[in-house]
């Protein structure tokens, strides 16, 4: 008979530091948090009201804050907490849920930014037919394919993280559950789930990598071919809202699954960013350079205030 996970419970000392500290980091994450769910909630009430955002492009940008909102939700809450708290503990059975609701709602954004690339690629190389082919359809059907995918990637994974024995060591080095993070503190043998989470890694995250990747490719090939200075410049001027978003979400996320689990200085800061930091920037990144969604928001704050 196995001693299946005799601690009952982790520690998460990844923001560990003095009082004083830890009351400014609350303050900080507590105002970074608040925007976060301001600015997404805004965004997803300004796509719903405003028919003139009522396009496909504009259905995926209010995914993504939908989206962002609840990746946020997953993890800074309880890191506010722990801020607060002496103990700082997560039950396993807590953190095993937050390592499926993270990895579920990143992959789902993974998936998601992957077919906003895609959504632009089709906007530029077939601007007259563009309404044709990213019809209603088309833009449910990826949104429900980006979700499904991303939760069932999530759930085998935490099906064979399942079965992981935890007997003695229970302070994780981080703020939030990830798999990483879970490994060093097991007493059985993780071969099986590293492996699972190597393999969905490289066919979920790499594969929707690759395909951005192309798309962007051909998207470039497009605009090149666009003889007037000004098309040219529009055209780009419609993805680097997007490409923003992607540099940032991948930039540290990959950084982050690739270094080794050490609780390093570096590691915390590159997963705060894509869990924390991107959900409050998005929002800014598509409000401020996009003049359809400012005018939008002017009309709506009018329309109610």
């Amino acid at each position: 008979m196995r001693n299946h996970s005799v601690v009952p419970e982790f520690v998460l000392l990844g923001l560990s530091a003095g009082p004083q500290t830890q009351a400014l980091l609350f303050v900080l994450f507590l105002v970074i948090y608040l925007l976060t769910v301001i600015g997404n909630l805004l965004l997803v009430l300004v796509i719903s009201a405003d028919s003139c955002l009522h396009t496909p492009m504009y259905f995926f940008l209010g995914q993504l804050s939908f989206l962002d909102l609840c990746h946020s939700s997953v993890t800074v809450p309880k890191m506010l907490e722990n801020l607060l708290s002496e103990k700082k503990t997560i039950s396993v059975e807590g953190c095993m849920a937050q390592v499926f609701f993270v990895f579920a709602t990143g992959g789902t954004e993974s998936c998601l930014l992957a077919v906003m690339a895609y959504d632009r690629y089709v906007a530029i190389s077939s601007p007259l037919l563009y309404g044709q082919v990213m019809n209603r359809q088309l833009c449910a059907g990826l949104v429900g394919g980006s979700w499904g995918l991303a939760f069932l990637d999530a759930l085998i994974n935490i099906l064979v993280a399942l079965n992981l024995d935890f007997c003695e060591a229970q302070n994780i080095h981080h703020f939030i559950c990830e798999l990483p993070s879970l490994y060093p503190l097991s007493c059985s043998d993780v071969s099986a789930s590293f492996t699972t989470l190597l393999c969905s890694s490289f066919l979920h995250f790499f594969g929707n990598f690759l395909m951005i990747f192309l798309s962007y490719v051909c998207i470039l090939s497009t605009i090149l071919r666009i003889s007037s200075t000004t098309g040219r410049s529009k055209a780009f001027s419609t993805c680097s809202s997007h490409l923003t978003a992607v540099i940032f979400f991948y930039g540290s996320g990959l950084l982050r699954y690739l270094m080794p689990n050490s609780g390093s200085i570096q590691e915390l800061i590159f997963s705060l960013q894509y869990s924390v930091i991107t959900p409050m920037l998005n929002p800014l990144i598509y409000s401020l350079k996009n003049r359809e969604v400012k005018a939008a928001m002017r009309r709506t704050l009018r329309k109610y205030f």
